[in-house]
């Protein structure tokens, strides 16, 4: 999901050059990842990836001496997913398609080979944020401590794929879209792909003045793509070839949760029309890890998890209870 940012100057953006770096889809000739780092590297680590939408500035709702994420106790470093907009798209629609499990490989490299990051205290997100959390510690169980998803899943649910197609076929199927050959942004199909999101929110007016505009004139339609469908493919268990052929998968999906040795905070919003809270005790019956599950009880919906909804819920903490106590004691 997209969110509004506020308006403040954060730490300059640095970009790492992998170089030739394979992905689901093909290889990129020189991926880039980008990311920004706040507080002292010698703190504990926290790791802290983007959403559908989200660009690093995006971040710094939950980042700073009285937020969640506090840069005078932690090292945090927040990573673009590809395709975000950060870095130059590459080939248009000719992009490669583009794993979760590919962008957290490459968020690996940068900590270890760039920013020599020996463990990570807590790998956090919203939303794709959220679900690239649990991957970390599925991919890198000895490097990861521990980890917070809001509003987000292992694995993304046939309901949450089917309605992906939705924005998705509103975007392709426009006239100026051109198959993704298009010389100028199809702002329709943008603006078409920003509507048809919003019927999935309480939110529809706010949305479709937020999204549209957003969309039109900010992000690249390809990119929009390529971020659909990571979003769409997200699955833990088929992290490393686990369960290639697809068989037995609720099977393979529950022993990769039951895998999971970092503890785990999952926070999903009762009124999520994507991660509903159901799909998240499912996933809490198979870890036997400590982890503990906090359920937002909040009529925002998806959203509860966003920027402009923390930001309005910070000024009344005492009425949030436990849930966000939890988000600052993560420790």
């Amino acid at each position: 999901m997209e969110t509004e940012h506020l308006t403040c100057l954060g730490p300059e953006i640095q970009y790492y050059h992998h170089g030739r770096f394979s992905v689901t889809g093909g290889v990129l000739p020189d991926a880039v990842t980008a990311y920004r780092t706040y507080g002292d590297p010698n703190n504990p680590c926290i790791v802290f990836p983007t959403c559908y939408g989200g660009r690093l500035d995006s971040q710094d709702y939950m980042i700073g001496p009285d937020k969640a994420l506090d840069p005078t106790k932690y090292y945090i470093v927040t990573f673009a997913l590809f395709s975000n907009g950060e870095a130059a798209p590459y080939n248009g629609p000719y992009f490669p398609a583009v794993s979760y499990e590919d962008n957290i490989r490459a968020q690996y490299a940068v900590l270890t080979n760039k920013l020599e990051v020996q463990k990570v205290v807590a790998a956090i997100g919203f939303s794709m944020g959220g679900q690239q959390a649990y991957y970390w510690p599925v991919m890198y169980p000895h490097y990861v401590e521990k980890f917070i998803s809001i509003c987000g899943s292992a694995r993304t649910s046939p309901h949450n794929k089917c309605f992906l197609e939705g924005p998705k076929a509103a975007l392709v199927n426009s006239k100026d879209f051109d198959g993704g050959h298009y010389a100028t942004s199809p702002q329709l199909g943008s603006a078409i792909m920003a509507t048809s999101w919003a019927g999935g929110t309480p939110l529809d007016d706010f949305l479709r003045a937020e999204w549209e505009g957003g969309f039109v004139t900010t992000w690249d339609a390809n990119d929009l793509l390529t971020l659909l469908n990571t979003w769409q493919t997200g699955d833990i268990s088929t992290v490393g070839g686990v369960n290639p052929n697809g068989s037995d998968v609720d099977t393979a999906f529950a022993n990769s949760l039951e895998g999971i040795k970092a503890k785990g905070l999952i926070m999903p919003c009762k009124t999520d029309l994507y991660f509903p809270p159901e799909d998240s005790e499912i996933e809490m019956s198979h870890m036997k890890n400590g982890s503990r599950l906090a359920i937002i009880n909040s009529v925002w919906g998806h959203l509860a998890g966003a920027e402009v909804t923390l930001r309005t819920m910070r000024s009344s903490r005492p009425k949030l209870g436990s849930s966000w106590r939890r988000i600052d004691r993560i420790e």
